[in-house]
C-alpha cells in the first residue's frame, strides 16, 4: 500500500478525555455543588437526577462535538491542496494527498507546494518559505534547486519531480517534532462564557439570601439547605454551552451547502455585520466565460468572427500559458478565451510552439500588468508583450499597420486610445500585444454577467450593504457593467488605480462613501480601499483569488477567496471560501449568517426567560414564606427537557432569510440581549412565574374557599402543609412550568411571526420536542415509578386540560404582543 503524501496530525482525544472536558464548565460545578449538599441532606432522588443530568449533558455534547469534528473533517477536505501533474502529453489537477515520488508537478504563482519537489525547470520562480524558515521574503529558485512542501510560490512558473512526501518531507520531519492542536472559540462563545460565570455567581448569592431569609423567617435550615439546591439549579441553563456549539456546527454545515466554506469560526458572527462588500468583477460578479468577440488591427475595429487577424492572433496564442486539448480546459480564462478564438480560425497552439519555441517568459502578474515571452522566430528572438493596453503602449515606439513598420505618433497613438475607449464603452474587457516594440493590436472580450448578481445586489441595498465593484479592467468597461448591475449611474462614481495613488488617506476616506466601482487596480490597492471604508465606520467583506490578494482578504473584517480559480495562497488568508465563485452565494453567505446569530440568540433568550421564570417562581414562594412550588428534580427535569430540547430546536430553525435581509447590518458589539432582549426575557420569565404560581396556589385558595376560611399568607402555608396537597399543587406547578416552556418555544421560533403564519412543518425539531416533551411530562404524572422518583400527583382529565390552557398563556401574549405593534406601527 502506498505512502499517503500527508502530514501525520495529533491523535484527537479519547472519548474519556472529550467526556471530561464537557464537564469543565461553571454550570456543571454548580450542579455538581448541588449533588453534595443533597447528599449531605440524604436528598437521594435529587442525586441521582443531578448526576443524571450532568451524564446527560456530557454524553450529548461528546456526540454533538463528534458530529461536528466529522463535519470540520469534510470542509477541511473540501479545501485540501491540490497539484498539476503531467503524464506524457496528459496534465491533470489531482488531491494533493495522491501525489507519489517521481511524480512531474507544475507550478505557478499562488499554489502551494504540495509536496518536495526538485525543479527540472523554473522561470522567475519565487517562492515565500516562512512555513519553514520563518523568513517571510520571497527566495528566487533556478532549475535544479528544490522546493519544500507548504512553501508558496509567489511569482513565475515551473516543473518538478516529486522527491519525497507526507512526513519524509523537511515540513514533515518539523511536523514530527511538534504536535500542538488549537481550539478557537468564537467572540460569542467567550461571552457566553462569562455569562455562565455570571449566572453561577447568581446562584451563589441567591444561595446566601435564600439563608439570610432562612434566619430572619426562622425557617428550617436543613430545608432552606433543598430550597437553595432547587434555586442554584433553576438560575443555570445547564444545556446553554453545547446547544450553541451544535448551533454553530449545524450553521457551519449549512453554509457548506450553500457554497461557502467557513474556515474561520468567528467569520460566522461576522457575517451579520458586514456593511460593505468588495467584490471582483470577473468571475465572481460575471460569468468568467470569456469569449473575444471585437479585435482591433491596422486602425479598425472587427467582429472576432469576420476574418483571421493572423499575426495578431498569433501572437496572443503564442503569449499564453493555458492547456486546451480535447475536453482539458486549464488555465486563466482569458488565456482560454484566446485559445477559443484561435481554434474558430483554426489556429492551434500545439503547431505554433513547434513552429515558434518559446525560449523564456516573465508571467503576468498584478503589478506589471502584462505578460511577456521570448520565442526563435525565423533565426532570431522576438518577444511578444501582452497586457492592459497602457502598458503595452507604454512601451511600444511603433506599430503595425498592414505588414509595414510605422513610427508610433502621438496621433496614431490617440488613434489606439479612442479604439480602447470604444470596445470599453461596449462592455469589453481590453487586452493589448507588441512583438517587441512593436504594437500589433487589442482584442476585446466580452464577460456576461451572472444573470443572480443583480438580484442579489438588490436584496443588499435592502439590508443596507453597498455593494463596491473592483476590477483591473478599462474605466469604462468597468462603468459599462457596473450600470448594468445598478451599482453606479455616473462615471463620477468611478475611481481608478492611478486617481487613488494621487489620493491621501484623508482625501480618499472623504471620497469613499461616494464611489461605487475601483477600476485599473491592483490588488495593492485593495488593502487601502478595506481600509478607507473601515475608517468611516464600515465593517467590510473583501474577495480576492491571487496571491497578492492576500493582504487585503486579511485587513477585510472578512476575507472571501475564490475556490475554482482562487490560489492557495488567497484560500490560506480568507476566512471564508466561496465554491463556486458566485456573488450570489456572498449574499446566501451573508444572509445564512445572520440566520445563525439568530438561532444563537433565541435559544439564549429563550433558555433565560425560562429559567428567569424558574427563579422568580421559587424566589416569590419562599420569600412569602410559603412551601417551595417545586423541588430541585421538577427544575432538573424541566431544564434537562422542556428547556434543552425546544432550545436545540430553535437553534436548528430554518429563518425567514428574505425578513432578515430587511434589517440593517448588525453592530459588531451588539448584545445578545440587544433590540428587545431584556424585555423577552424579564416579560416572559415573569408570566411563566406567574401562571406557575397561579397553578401552585389554585388548590390551597379552592381549599380555603370550601372552607370558608379567609385567604392570607397564614391560611395558604397551613393550607400547603398538608402533604397530599403540597404534591398535587407542586404537580400543579410542575406541569404549568414545563408546558409553558414548550409554549413559549413555538412564539419564540420568530417575535415578528404571528403563530398563524408560521411555518411548523418547516421545524420537525420542534415539533419532536414539543411531541415528546409533552410526552415525558404526562409520564412523570402518570406512571407510579416515576410519580414516586418525583414526588408528584395522578392528574385527572379536566386537570390537563386546564393547565394546557394556562400553560398557553405565553403564546397567547406573543400574539398580544405582535397586536400592540402592529397597531404602533399604523
Amino acid at each position: 500500500m502506498k505512502n499517503e503524501n500527508r502530514l501525520i496530525e495529533e491523535a484527537p482525544p479519547s472519548v474519556l478525555e472529550k467526556f471530561v472536558s464537557q464537564l469543565n464548565n461553571p454550570f456543571t460545578f454548580v450542579l455538581f455543588a448541588a449533588a453534595a449538599i443533597s447528599l449531605l441532606l440524604s436528598e437521594y432522588s435529587d442525586v441521582i437526577v443531578i448526576l443524571v443530568v450532568v451524564l446527560f449533558n456530557g454524553v450529548f455534547g461528546v456526540v454533538q462535538e463528534g458530529k461536528a469534528e466529522h463535519a470540520l473533517a469534510a470542509l477541511k477536505k473540501m479545501t485540501s491542496p491540490t497539484a498539476l501533474v503531467r503524464k506524457g502529453d496528459v496534465v491533470r489537477r489531482v488531491p494533493a494527498v495522491s501525489l507519489q515520488p517521481g511524480d512531474v508537478v507544475l507550478l505557478e504563482a499562488g499554489d502551494q507546494v504540495p509536496a518536495d519537489i526538485k525543479l527540472t525547470e523554473a522561470s522567475h520562480l519565487a517562492v515565500e518559505e516562512s512555513a519553514l524558515t520563518g523568513e517571510s521574503l520571497p527566495v528566487h529558485k533556478s532549475t535544479g534547486q528544490s522546493v519544500f512542501m507548504s512553501t508558496l510560490i509567489t511569482d513565475g512558473r515551473g516543473e518538478g519531480v516529486v522527491t519525497k512526501i507526507g512526513m519524509d518531507t523537511e515540513i514533515g520531519k518539523i511536523a514530527a517534532l511538534i504536535h500542538k492542536s488549537e481550539t478557537i472559540q468564537t467572540p460569542l462563545q467567550k461571552r457566553l462564557g462569562k455569562l455562565g460565570k455570571s449566572l453561577s455567581i447568581l446562584a451563589l448569592i441567591l444561595c446566601a439570601l435564600l439563608f439570610a431569609l432562612a434566619l430572619i423567617m426562622g425557617r428550617d435550615v436543613a430545608e432552606m439547605s433543598v430550597t437553595a439546591i432547587s434555586l442554584a439549579v433553576a438560575a443555570v441553563p445547564e444545556g446553554l454551552p453545547a446547544i450553541v456549539t451544535i448551533v454553530l456546527a449545524i450553521g457551519v454545515n449549512r453554509l457548506a451547502s450553500a457554497g461557502t466554506i467557513v474556515r474561520k469560526m468567528p467569520a460566522v458572527e461576522t457575517l451579520g455585520s458586514v456593511s460593505v462588500v468588495c467584490s471582483d468583477k470577473t468571475g465572481t460578479l460575471t460569468q468568467n466565460r470569456m469569449t473575444v468577440t471585437a479585435y482591433y488591427e491596422n486602425g479598425k475595429i472587427f467582429s472576432a468572427s469576420e476574418r483571421k487577424p493572423s499575426r495578431l492572433l498569433d501572437g496572443f496564442v503564442l503569449c499564453n500559458n493555458a492547456l486546451l486539448a480535447g475536453r482539458q480546459r486549464i488555465g486563466d480564462p482569458t488565456e482560454l478565451a484566446f485559445l477559443d478564438w484561435a481554434m474558430s480560425h483554426k489556429t492551434y497552439k500545439e503547431a505554433l510552439e513547434i513552429r515558434y519555441p518559446r525560449i523564456d517568459e516573465q508571467p503576468f502578474s498584478s503589478e506589471t500588468r502584462r505578460m511577456i515571452t521570448r520565442h526563435k522566430k525565423n533565426g532570431r528572438l522576438v518577444s511578444y508583450i501582452k497586457g492592459a493596453s497602457d502598458v503595452v503602449l507604454a512601451n511600444c515606439t511603433e506599430f503595425n499597420s498592414y505588414g509595414s513598420v510605422k513610427p508610433l505618433t502621438a496621433a496614431s497613438r490617440r488613434m489606439i486610445e479612442q479604439a480602447v475607449e470604444t470596445m470599453a464603452n461596449d462592455g469589453l474587457r481590453v487586452l493589448a500585444l507588441a512583438e517587441d516594440q512593436v504594437f500589433l493590436g487589442l482584442a476585446g472580450m466580452k464577460d456576461p454577467v451572472r444573470p443572480e448578481s443583480l438580484p442579489a445586489i438588490r436584496r443588499f441595498q435592502n439590508a443596507g450593504i453597498q455593494t463596491v465593484m473592483i476590477t483591473g479592467d478599462h474605466r469604462n468597461t468597468a462603468f459599462s457593467i457596473a450600470k448594468e448591475l445598478e451599482l453606479a449611474e455616473h462615471p463620477s462614481q468611478c475611481l481608478t488605480g492611478e486617481e487613488l495613488d494621487r489620493l491621501s488617506d484623508e482625501e480618499l476616506s472623504q471620497q469613499i462613501e461616494h464611489c461605487r466601482v475601483f477600476a485599473r487596480v491592483s490588488p495593492g490597492h485593495k488593502v487601502r480601499i478595506v481600509k478607507a471604508f473601515q475608517k468611516a465606520g464600515h465593517l467590510a467583506a473583501m474577495t480576492g483569488d491571487g496571491v497578492n490578494d492576500a493582504p487585503s482578504l486579511k485587513t477585510a473584517d472578512i476575507g472571501i477567496a475564490m475556490g475554482k480559480c482562487g490560489t492557495d495562497v488567497a484560500k490560506g488568508a480568507a476566512d471564508m471560501i466561496l465554491t463556486d465563485d458566485n456573488f450570489a452565494t456572498i449574499e446566501k453567505a451573508i444572509a445564512g449568517g445572520r440566520g445563525i446569530y439568530e438561532n444563537i440568540r433565541k435559544s439564549v433568550l429563550f433558555l433565560l426567560s425560562s429559567n428567569f421564570g424558574e427563579i422568580m417562581t421559587m424566589f416569590t414562594a419562599v420569600a412569602a414564606g410559603l412551601a417551595m412550588p417545586l423541588k430541585a428534580i421538577h427544575i432538573l427535569w424541566v431544564n434537562l427537557i422542556t428547556d434543552t430540547l425546544p432550545a436545540l430546536a430553535l437553534g436548528m430553525d430554518k429563518n425567514d432569510e428574505a425578513a432578515l435581509m430587511q434589517d440593517p447590518p448588525r453592530d459588531p458589539e451588539e448584545s445578545l440581549m440587544a433590540h428587545g432582549g431584556w424585555f423577552c426575557t424579564c416579560f416572559y420569565g415573569a408570566l411563566i412565574a406567574g401562571i406557575s404560581l397561579f397553578a401552585f396556589l389554585m388548590l390551597p385558595v379552592l381549599m380555603l374557599g370550601q372552607l370558608d376560611m379567609e385567604l392570607t399568607l397564614r391560611n395558604l402555608r397551613m393550607a400547603l402543609e398538608t402533604p397530599a396537597v403540597l404534591a398535587k399543587a407542586q404537580t400543579y406547578a410542575f406541569t404549568t412550568l414545563g408546558v409553558s416552556q414548550l409554549f413559549h418555544a413555538i412564539g419564540m421560533r420568530d417575535q415578528r411571526k404571528s403563530f398563524f403564519e408560521m411555518d411548523h412543518l418547516g421545524n420537525p425539531m420542534m415539533l419532536l420536542a414539543l411531541i415528546l416533551g409533552l410526552g415525558l411530562q404526562v409520564a412523570v404524572t402518570e406512571i407510579p415509578a416515576l410519580i414516586r422518583i418525583f414526588g408528584t400527583a395522578p392528574l385527572a382529565l379536566h386537570e390537563w386540560g386546564f393547565l394546557l390552557a394556562l400553560s398557553a398563556i405565553p403564546l397567547f401574549a406573543h400574539q398580544l404582543l405582535l397586536l400592540r405593534k402592529s397597531a404602533k406601527k399604523k
